[in-house]
């Protein structure tokens, strides 16, 4: 069992990158607003299941890599502080992408909404990038099974996404148009998340006691 802080701490890591501009939002978000909010969370439940494709592809890959090569943590910590880097400059950069911007879409069937989800989060490398990189820095192969804490992780991270995105998509109409209304508001969304990604990429890029 992990560490609650720990738990705590990566729950935190999970809610900025299910606020951070990807394509699973947008997606939701922009099917709630444009079929409704049904349309919304049967897309969710596609991009849920999405999650648990990466999750047991992240957790099996991690368990075989870190067993064979265990000084592998650092290589992967400094992999995913310079991804973490990389989404706060895409957040802060000129012409950057602010949370909750949608787009238009056509109507479409339920079994086609589970469907995109699905394959909108399984294409979704932000996903598997952050699995990759970000589990590795709450792994303690000398507490036990690997796999175990990574599907425990794999929990959290899903479970937050879940909410997250739900609540996104019953407040769609009105979150987005209050959101939207003035472009230093937009501009401000984008600083303070790039902050918050920057200062994540700091923590998990010093050294660690393992």
């Amino acid at each position: 069992m992990l560490p609650v802080s720990e738990l705590l701490f990566f729950a935190l890591a999970a809610l900025v990158l299910v606020l951070t501009p990807g394509p699973n939002m947008i997606y939701c978000v922009s099917r709630a607003l444009c079929q409704g909010r049904a349309a919304g969370l049967i897309s969710l439940a596609g991009v849920m299941l999405g999650f648990g494709v990466h999750l047991l592809a992240a957790a099996l890959g991690l368990t075989a890599l870190l067993l064979a090569v265990p000084f592998a943590f650092d290589a992967i910590r400094l992999a995913g502080a310079a991804y973490l880097l990389w989404l706060a400059w895409q957040a802060v950069k000129p012409g950057g992408a602010a949370p909750f911007q949608a787009r238009n879409l056509p109507q479409d069937p339920p079994a086609r909404l589970f469907a995109m989800g699905f394959i909108t989060n399984v294409l979704n490398p932000k996903v598997a990038m952050f699995y990759l990189s970000f589990f590795p820095q709450f792994l303690h192969p000398e507490q036990g099974s690997v796999l175990l804490q990574s599907l425990q992780l794999g929990a959290v991270q899903i479970g937050v996404s879940g909410a997250v995105n739900a609540v996104l998509i019953f407040c769609a109409g009105g979150l987005t148009a209050l959101l939207s209304r003035s472009e230093g508001w937009l501009r401000a969304q984008r600083w303070v998340m790039g902050s918050v990604l920057a200062l994540l990429a700091l923590r998990i890029a010093l050294p660690e006691r393992r």
